[in-house]
């Protein structure tokens, strides 16, 4: 074992190999079942519940904003049927806005042309006519909010009564409010005028009017009923009107409160219509990568397969989560795209581990070699893949949580379909297979080594021979070596094993983390509302000019006071006025003139009065009275500012607004709500400040600190996963190395890319942690596990094992997530982009980067640097232990005198590499690998040949069996099953060494059994490529050697890989 735990390794494969042998044997019902499973869980969708609402989505769960609103509204709760004031509201509620601007590009609207359509326009939303589902009617007359029974209007449209003089120059019209001489209303311009140019005070020219109609919601019915078709039927006819051209001068951008829900749904059903052409690419790569020239071990149909594997398994898991009472969002619908990446994955692994099993094996064994060694690979990928998303489901954003339990239910699906369904159908293509039937028409056909012989057409050979020869399978014919991997092997290897070339590696490493570092520093944070919306939206044009009219005056902020403060005291008065000014000399807060303070002005207006008020506030209970008679009468707005307790005889809490200035950009926003916060923490009063969009601020404050603890939490995680399934500290710290550099990359380079640091993006860098393992992991564990001398020689071996699938795997998830970049949305824009910037930095780290720095730094061997490889004696006696020499010789009782044989000198028919468990798509098969080691020892000539044979005829010549002196049977695997081939063989060859070597009445030894085993062997073990060569014993003597030990089951058993690779008999 020695570094090595690998207990979970061991049990992982004793278990997959036992599932293997089951499944090979009855595939049908790991077929049936998960179908059946899949039709009872879809089942679920009947009660799927979609949560669209964006506050609840894109807030933080616990965030202050919220615990903010909570106290507001515990004081101040607001009455949308009689007491209505906009600067008041908790919640946005039910609401149409507009912003007009000129048609003509011109840059004042204070024209009577403009006010004439804007009058039109207010008539035409007041007067429309809403029809419910129930075919009710209604106005906004019968639903409008009201103060003081009166609705909601937008005063500022009375200017056109005097629009006319203002036009003329006749009239001046004086910032910041001003009174109507014609009506007398105070018309408080920052609210309805955006982007107004100012000279002295007086308003020069205005290019943005906005209006807005608030609904009643104080009922759920007016809420979720009446409003919300109110709302509806607004942004309808707005639309159609300006749609239609109606009016001449203006242009209008609307917006409601329902816009974000109605966005969410578009972007929604515009990702829908590419599952179908997302599966059809995945089918056509799948199939296409499968294919081999080979028309019976090519398996297109489960390529396709692997695909309808994933589809039913995602399809089945989110059909549990609805059954578990999970609400659906519209981002989920990016996970079956990951999914089927995932998945065809997991193909490309089980297929090639399928490959590397012997053919001559069974079904149910082969199937349980394939399963067996794919494990490690498909299951390390899928939990960490299952790990990343289940840390995101502790974020304290909504919207996370959920995709995260959909997501990572799908990885589990996926994992279980592939060991079921999949496994299933690999297994009767493996009967088919095993009957030399072609992989599309299902008739048997030849071997391309008998299509030869037997003088088929090209036609036929090309389009229908494959699979290998029964009788002959070891012939180089039917197995061949994959170009691409000898491509990686070779090419690949030797180009990165250059000095040059690993320093322009390096190079290029320190310029991407250079450019990475640079994104971090320029990172954005804050999911801005428009990205919600699609690009072609109508909400994106008032979004732009919200942007470019409305943020010099944005939010009316609201500072709360709760507790039984004696405001009378001049200290609490002091106390109060201190804080208003603190918050009023910040850079956020405008000055005085647009703060409403009710005790400012009331103790204000009693001082400047007192003349004739008479009236004293030096004592709580004449403070109150005042405050009620003369300040917070009904039609006062200050009346909605101050509450008492039920004797009504002190205020237990009071409320002042102040405005917010020159707010622009989600950092400024979150500048602000932490310095106003501050600012009212630091104060000796219990206050507290609020404006509705708070709740979506505070996403702003957590996104960055939570992102890091998931990344910092998650490389952890992805660590310690590593090391259970590749138990070697070395390469765990180096897994970490390439999750920490991939994760700098993706962040880096998203800032780069146009990505904002939000809640869309947090999933991706929760999604990334997993999926940045599973590429470096699997380049790590091979190069730690390679047996070769030289790291050059260890860099040829992981490429050659890996460097196909990576491109593969690569390849796969790329597609599968090509298809979000045409939804022409941010959210799903960014899951393309991210995921496209870990696919492709894993793939470079896994196929450049690491394999330069652990050539140059990484240790040479996961194992001690003594083998603990326990030699028998007769091993120790030679020069090479590696090599198992020929058995000393007696010649009439002494020892043979001749020369010796040299040992190195011996031809070896068999190689074995080990495998490292990680798959491969290529046609790499057991007898493949076999064909490369006997390339790589064609070096021998014919006289060398000759001489082989020259030396075992003498070595053999006129001698008995007693004479052959070994030390004893050699135990050379661990493996259960291999020690009982050995016994197995031992016995067979116990029998055929009676019959034909010994005298009759001679006595055995164990050492002559043992002679007997290893000199026995099968035609096939003499084949040379092209060539074939039966060596015949000789007539005098007739000493057979057995054929080879077959590989182990489990690729985890050969632990030393030059000394089984050298262990091959002449």
């Amino acid at each position: 074992m020695g570094c090595r735990l690998t207990i979970v390794d061991d049990v992982l494969n004793r278990s997959f190999y036992k599932l293997g042998l089951v499944v090979g044997r009855q595939p049908g019902y790991f077929i049936i079942i998960p179908i059946l499973l899949t039709l009872l869980m879809i089942t679920g969708y009947q009660r799927i519940h979609y949560e669209m609402d964006p506050e609840y989505l894109f807030s933080p769960v616990s965030g202050q904003g919220k615990y903010e609103r909570r106290i507001v509204e515990e004081n101040f709760k607001v009455n949308y049927s009689h007491r209505f004031n906009v600067g008041r509201i908790t919640r946005a509620g039910r609401f149409g806005r507009v912003i007009i601007v000129a048609k003509d590009n011109n840059t004042n609207m204070l024209r009577t042309e403009v006010w004439k359509e804007l009058r039109q326009l207010d008539e035409l939303v007041q007067n429309m006519t809403v029809t419910m589902p129930n075919g009710e009617t209604f106005t906004y007359k019968d639903e409008c909010a009201r103060w003081e029974g009166q609705c909601f209007v937008n005063d500022i449209l009375n200017l056109d009564k005097i629009i006319g003089e203002v036009e003329r120059g006749e009239l001046n019209l004086t910032f910041p409010i001003m009174f109507n001489p014609v009506t007398w209303e105070a018309h408080a311009f920052p609210v309805f005028f955006g982007g107004s140019k100012v000279v002295d005070d007086i308003i020069v020219s205005v290019p943005a009017v906005q209006l807005v109609w608030f609904v009643r919601t104080d009922t759920k019915l007016q809420l979720d009923g009446r409003g919300a078709a109110w709302e509806d039927a607004f942004l309808d006819t707005v639309g159609i009107a300006e749609d239609t051209g109606r009016f001449k001068h203006i242009s209008v951008a609307r917006f409601a409160s329902r816009t974000l829900d109605h966005e969410l749904e578009k972007n929604t059903r515009t990702v829908i219509p590419f599952f179908s052409s997302t599966f059809i690419l995945m089918g056509i790569f799948s199939i296409v990568t499968c294919m081999m020239g080979d028309w019976v071990r090519s398996k297109p149909w489960l390529g396709l397969l692997g695909n309808i594997s994933a589809v039913m398994a995602t399809a089945a898991a989110f059909g549990c989560a609805v059954y578990l009472g999970i609400s659906f969002i519209g981002i989920n619908l990016a996970a079956p795209f990951l999914m089927i990446g995932i998945g065809i994955d997991d193909t490309f692994v089980m297929l090639a581990a399928w490959r590397r099993a012997s053919p001559k094996l069974s079904v149910p064994e082969r199937m349980g070699i394939m399963l067996s060694e794919a494990a490690v690979s498909i299951t390390i990928t899928s939990v960490t893949d299952m790990l990343s998303f289940f840390i995101g489901i502790f974020s304290p954003f909504p919207s996370v949580q959920i995709f995260c339990m959909y997501s990572g239910l799908a990885v589990c699906f996926t994992f279980v379909w592939h060991l079921t369904f999949f496994a299933g159908c690999v297994a009767i293509s493996g009967y088919r297979e095993k009957q030399n039937r072609h992989t599309i028409t299902w008739m048997k056909v030849l071997p391309e080594s008998r299509a030869r012989k037997e003088e088929k057409s090209w036609m036929y050979r090309i389009f229908c021979s494959g699979g290998i020869d029964a009788a002959d399978p070891d012939n180089p014919v039917d197995n061949k070596e994959h170009c691409i991997m000898a491509f990686f092997r070779t090419t690949m290897a030797d180009l990165l094993n250059n000095n040059a070339v690993k320093a322009l590696v390096i190079v290029v490493f320190i310029a991407y983390l250079a450019g990475a570092g640079y994104g971090v520093t320029n990172l954005k944070e804050g999911l801005e509302r428009r990205k919600l919306s699609k690009v072609d939206s109508y909400s994106v044009e008032f979004f732009d000019r919200e942007d470019l009219y409305y943020r010099e005056f944005p939010y009316r902020i609201q500072v709360v006071i709760c507790g039984e403060y004696n405001y009378s005291d001049p200290k609490i008065q002091d106390e109060v006025e201190a804080l208003t000014k603190s918050l009023e000399n910040t850079s956020y807060i405008s000055n005085s003139l647009y703060t409403e303070s009710w005790l400012r002005t009331f103790v204000d207006y009693v001082s400047r009065n007192n003349d004739y008020l008479n009236v004293t506030i030096d004592n709580e209970d004449d403070f109150i009275q005042n405050l009620k008679e003369l300040w917070l009468f009904p039609a006062n707005p200050f009346s909605l500012d101050v509450k008492f307790n039920e004797e009504g005889n002190r205020i237990v809490a009071s409320r002042f607004l102040v405005q917010a200035v020159n707010i622009s950009g989600t950092n400024h926003e979150k500048e602000m709500v932490r310095v106003l916060r501050n600012v009212v923490a630091q104060s000796p009063l219990n206050a507290s400040v609020f404006h509705p969009y708070f709740v979506f601020f505070d996403q702003f404050e957590l996104v960055r600190p939570t992102s890091l603890q998931n990344l910092c939490y998650g490389a952890l995680m992805m660590m310690i996963t590593s090391f259970v399934f590749i138990p070697n500290i070395l390469c765990s710290l180096w897994v970490a190395f390439s999750i920490i550099s991939i994760e700098i990359g993706v962040v880096g380079y998203m800032a780069l890319w146009d990505i904002n640091l939000d809640s869309i993006s947090m999933i991706n860098l929760i999604m990334c942690i997993g999926f940045s393992v599973d590429f470096t992991a699997h380049i790590c564990y091979a190069y730690m596990a390679s047996k070769a001398k030289s790291p050059d020689d260890k860099v040829s071996e992981c490429l050659y094992s890996l460097g196909l699938p990576i491109v593969q795997g690569s390849f796969s998830t790329i597609l599968g997530v090509v298809a979000l970049l045409l939804a022409d949305s941010y959210i799903f824009s960014v899951f393309f982009k991210m995921v496209f910037m870990v696919i492709f930095f894993g793939a470079m780290h896994g196929l450049f980067l690491l394999p330069v720095l652990l050539s140059l730094f990484g240790p040479g061997s996961c194992t001690r640097k003594k083998d603990d490889i326990k030699m028998s004696k007769l091993e120790k006696c030679y020069p090479n232990p590696y090599c198992i020499p020929h058995p000393q010789l007696v010649i009439n009782d002494q020892i043979y005198n001749g020369k010796n044989l040299n040992p190195n000198g011996i031809y070896k028919i068999y190689g074995d590499d080990k495998d490292l468990g990680i798959g491969t798509s290529g046609e790499d098969t057991s007898e493949s690998s076999s064909n490369q080691s006997q390339r790589r020892q064609i070096g021998d000539d014919e006289k060398g040949r000759k001489k082989y044979d020259d030396g075992w005829k003498r070595s053999g010549y006129n001698q008995s069996t007693s004479q052959f002196q070994p030390s004893g049977e050699l135990d050379l695997y661990g493996h259960d099953m291999d020690r009982n081939w050995q016994r197995q063989r031992y016995e067979e060859n116990h029998r055929v060494f009676d019959s034909h070597r010994k005298p009759p009445g001679a006595t055995r030894t164990r050492d002559d059994d043992w002679i007997s085993s290893t000199r026995r062997t099968s035609d096939a073990d003499q084949r040379r490529e092209g060539t074939y060569r039966v060596m015949r014993a000789h007539s005098h003597h007739n000493i057979h050697r057995s054929r080879a030990p077959r590989r182990s089951n489990s690729h985890h058993n050969l632990e030393h890989l030059d000394y089984v690779a050298e262990m091959r008999f002449p």
